[in-house]
Parts: structure tokens; sequence; C-alpha cells
């Protein structure tokens, strides 16, 4: 009899992969809404949808972002111009989102929208510098979100948030690590909140990706930047070798990031179109057997693992 428990316990992955594989019907009825299509995640998931047939509400920041989308997308797929961190702007665009769904209601949001930089250690930075990424991460995720919620629930709809491994690990400085702490918080929260509406949502977990947001020039420009503008006694403490050793480090670690996106995409479009999505998704192995399991590890642990590599700072030498 006993020998029937490990069978038992085989077939459970079995179950829920078969589980996972059932898809909705009738995709090509349904309207999705995406933030940061330019480049990028959303870029390639606002064509993907498309190719499926679904209704695709496409929004750019600038106007040659939104005309290449639509360059390479069907005449379904339809643009708007939206900066979230302007919640005027979003107001627009829920507007015009009404105007496309009606009465059947918004059955897709993704906030895919997001920026990395200024990303430096702490201490060189300004109360702005971290003011300027959580407006786009976090909150332009939070007003979308909350502005699209009666279409969202008029439709028993899904909304699907960007995070990042960086969401259960602080990896490095400046207010990206926590825009997406903060996002996995909230999703969390609405999640259990939009549960009795019929709403799920999905947060989407991946590791480093090449996409502009991981741009290794942009990157180490904006180290420079923020390095000749920090205070000086961080100059004097941090010191000159420090900060050669830190852009060595991060541009050693842009140059591992994955080029194959669609990782990540598939991630959203089996949340957007599974009769039973994932509450997560984390995309690519080295997020699974890596990252993931060093963020559950004792402290001590974890911060070992993921030590930079750094000289001492000027003052200890």
């Amino acid at each position: 009899m006993w020998i029937l428990v490990p069978a038992l316990l085989g077939l459970i992955p079995l179950y829920r992969w078969y589980r996972q594989c059932w898809i909705l019907r009738n995709l090509t009825d349904k309207y999705v809404f995406i933030t940061g299509c330019d480049t990028g995640f959303g870029n390639l998931l606002a064509k993907q949808l498309d190719k499926r047939g679904m209704k695709v509400l496409a929004a750019c920041l600038t106007q040659a972002g939104a005309e290449n989308l639509k360059n390479e997308a069907s005449s379904r797929l339809q643009t708007i111009i939206l900066d979230v961190t302007d919640s005027q702007g979003v107001r627009s665009a829920i507007d015009w989102i009404e105007q496309h769904v009606k009465g059947e209601g918004l059955w897709g949001l993704v906030n895919n929208a997001g920026i990395s930089i200024p990303m430096a250690p702490n201490g060189w930075l300004s109360k702005n510098d971290f003011v300027k990424v959580l407006n786009v991460n976090l909150l332009g995720t939070v007003d979308v979100t909350l502005q699209l919620l009666p279409l969202i629930i008029r439709a028993k709809g899904r909304i699907i948030n960007l995070s990042s491994v960086m969401g259960r690990l602080a990896i490095v400085g400046g207010g990206y690590c926590i825009s997406r702490f903060g996002v996995e918080a909230f999703s969390d929260s609405i999640r259990r909140e939009l549960k009795t509406f019929g709403v799920k949502v999905s947060i989407i977990e991946p590791r480093s990706y090449k996409t502009p947001a991981t741009d290794v020039e942009n990157t180490l420009q904006s180290l420079q930047t923020a390095w000749s503008e920090a205070p000086q006694w961080a100059k004097e403490t941090y010191g000159q070798q420090y900060f050669d050793a830190y852009c060595q480090f991060i541009q050693y670690r842009l140059s591992k990031c994955s080029p194959h996106i669609k990782q990540v995409t598939d991630c959203m479009e089996h949340a957007l179109t599974a009769v039973y999505p994932w509450t997560r998704y984390s995309a690519g192995w080295n997020t699974k057997l890596f990252f993931l399991p060093v963020s559950y590890l004792p402290t001590f642990m974890s911060d070992y693992l993921l030590a930079h590599p750094l000289p001492k700072p000027s003052y200890l030498q």
C-alpha cells in the first residue's frame, strides 16, 4: 500500500501541468491593454497577442514607438501615447479604452511599463533618484490598475504585473528593487481583494533580460552621472577604485542578461489565456534554480552568495 504514495505524489506535478494546458475559448473577443509597448517585453507581447487574434490596446511612451508597433501588427491593434506617471493622461487613456471595449469590459491589463535607472549604490543617490523610478514602476502600476478596476471587474478579467527576482532579492541599490518589492505587495493585496469578483492577478518575476532597460551603455552612463553628482562625503568614503570596480561588476552582470525575452512574454500570454493561470511566473531557469531558492535561504547565506566582489572603501584602506 505504501508503494502507492510515491506514485500518487508523482501524479500531482503531472496533473498540475495538464491543468495549466487548458486554454480559454473565444480569445478573439477579448481586449487586452498593455503599457510600455515601445520596445522590450511590451512590444513583443503586443505582437504576440495580436497574432493570436486578440484585440490589443497598446500604450507607448513615444509617437515613434507607436508607429513602429502599428507597422508590425495587424489593423486590430490600436495604440495610444501614455506616460504612466501622468495621472490625467491615465484618465484620458481609460476614456479611450472605454470607447473600444464599450460594455464588454477589459479582459486583460498588463502593467509592463518600467525603468531601471538610476541604479547605483544608495549612498550616491538622492531622494529624487528614487522617486523617478518609483513613480513609473510602482505608482504608475497602482494608478493604472485602480483607474481600470471597473472595466476589469466587469469582464471578470486578469491583471498581470511585471515584477522581477529583484522583487525578492535586493541585489542593487536605487529605486528599482524597492519598486519591485512594492509591486509584489500591491499584487498580493489586490489579488486577495479581487478574488471575490472573479478577477485573477498574476506576477511575472523574470531575471535580467536584454532590453533597453538593461542597455550597458545607458546604465554605465547613469552610473557615471550618479558618481559625479554624489555628495562629497560619498566620493571620499567610497573612493575612485570602488567606483571603477562597481562599474565593472554592473557591466559583467548586464553581459549575462538573457536575449530570450520570449520566455517572459510567454508567461504573460499564459497568464492572459489560460483557464487556470499561475499566481507567480518565474521566467528562465536561472530564476527557478538559483534566485528563487536563494530567496528562501537564511540571510547570512543569501548575503554571501549575492555579495559584490568589490574592493574595500577608500577610508578602510
